[in-house]
This record gives structure tokens, C-alpha cells and sequence, in this order.
């Protein structure tokens, strides 16, 4: 049976003191694996037919312009030998330009943009590639610890095939003050690794009149592995 090794040098833990939350959140008994069955193999199948035309376009989403630097952030799904994932889908969530969330929890008094949901989606070309275009989100703060503020980053969400195949990352954007002060960067224990979760900002990539470009590969396994959310620790 092929087997999954987790590298914890790399991949953050998922029980970690910096981030007080994690305590309440993962699993306190060890996992059971459970083999795939058909049905978790070929389907649901996530193609084409269930993107929207705007699905990637974060800024037109609505009648009016949002609030922002308006952004194009794109790059490639590679596996572990460099080769070009085609196909899955990707979905994004971030905070508005003034880093606050369009969901019910998030009651930080910062204004909400009615024109900016925060959400996307798209598929990888035949290339791997994707984009999208969005506005850069802004920090927030988040009660960990005192002064606790979130640097400015993008929420990815990975799928295979189906939607049980799923790895949950975050992208970061260079020069961030934020980045020694924050335990979610952080838990990721290697440097090279937590510097592979910061964009690279593209200057030939950006457009004129409108929009700066980020560029940001993630890479699903091996020595160039992206950080995952998903690890599970085997402690």
C-alpha cells in the first residue's frame, strides 16, 4: 500500500502553542485510514461546467468597482518532479482591502465593501496555470495574543478530482512587517518553506492603468513542497 509521509520540518503541525487555537481543533485520538472507494475516486467531478464567467475576476463581481489595489495573482499547480497539474480547481477566499471578511463572525470595526465578496475559483489549464484578478486584501487583527495582527495573505484551496482530495494553503505578499509576529507563518518550522508561501511581485506582469501582478507556484509534494494547513500530526 503507497503510503503518504509527512514531513513536519517542512509542513506546519497542526497542535501549536503560538496559535491557541489549534488546541480546540485538532484531533485528539490518532487517525483511521480509510481506503477510497469508487465513489470517492470519480466524483464528484469538478470541471468546467461549474465555474461562472466571473469566477476568477474578484473585482467584477458585483455593480460597482470595490475598494483597493486592484491585483492579478497567478502561477502553476506542480507536482514533486516540476510537471504541470492540469485540471483542478482552485478556490481563493481573503479579506477587503480593508482586511475585514464578508462573513458573520468577523464584527472588527472596519468598513465591509459592497462590492467585494472575497470569494473565487477557477481550473488549472492544460499547463497547470492560473489567475486571477482581485484586490489586495489589508491586515486585521485577531485576538491570539496582545496586539495580534494578521499579515496580508490569500486563503487557496486545492482540489483533485473530487472533493475529498483537498489541501488548504495561504498566500503571503513580499516585505510584509507582519511576518516575525505572526504564528500561523511561523508554525511553518523551515525557512526556505515559509518563504515559498510569499508571492513575487511581477513588474512585466503588471498591467498598466490597472492592476499590479503577483506571481505564486505551488507545488504539491517533495523537497519544493508549498506548506499545507491540512497535515495532520502523528504524535
Amino acid at each position: 500500500m503507497v503510503t503518504y509521509v509527512q514531513d513536519f520540518d517542512v509542513h506546519p503541525r497542526l497542535d501549536f502553542a503560538g496559535y491557541k487555537s489549534t488546541a480546540l481543533r485538532h484531533p485528539k485520538q490518532p487517525l483511521i485510514a480509510l481506503p477510497h472507494a469508487f465513489t470517492e475516486i470519480t466524483g464528484p467531478l469538478l470541471g468546467e461546467g461549474r465555474l461562472g464567467e466571473l469566477d476568477n475576476d474578484l473585482t467584477r463581481q458585483h455593480d460597482g468597482e470595490p475598494q483597493g489595489q486592484r491585483i492579478i495573482v497567478y502561477g502553476r499547480v506542480l507536482d514533486s518532479d516540476g510537471r504541470p497539474v492540469p485540471r483542478t480547481l482552485l478556490e481563493v477566499w481573503q479579506a477587503n482591502a480593508a482586511g475585514r471578511y464578508q462573513h458573520v463572525v468577523d464584527n472588527w470595526p472596519a468598513p465591509l465593501d459592497p462590492n467585494f465578496t472575497g470569494l473565487g475559483r477557477t481550473l488549472t489549464d492544460d499547463l497547470g496555470r492560473y489567475r486571477f484578478t482581485t484586490i489586495k486584501p489589508g491586515a486585521y487583527p485577531w485576538g491570539n495574543h496582545h496586539n495580534a495582527w494578521r499579515p496580508a495573505h490569500i486563503h487557496f484551496s486545492l482540489f483533485g478530482r473530487a472533493f475529498t482530495q483537498r489541501l488548504v494553503t495561504q498566500m503571503y505578499f513580499p516585505d510584509d512587517p507582519l511576518f516575525p509576529y505572526d504564528p500561523i507563518f511561523n508554525s511553518v518550522p523551515d525557512e526556505k518553506a515559509r518563504q515559498r508561501m510569499i508571492s513575487r511581485f511581477d513588474l512585466e506582469s503588471t498591467q498598466p492603468n490597472w492592476a499590479l501582478a503577483y506571481e505564486w507556484d505551488i507545488v504539491l509534494r517533495g523537497t519544493e513542497a508549498t506548506p499545507f494547513e491540512s497535515e495532520v500530526d502523528d504524535e
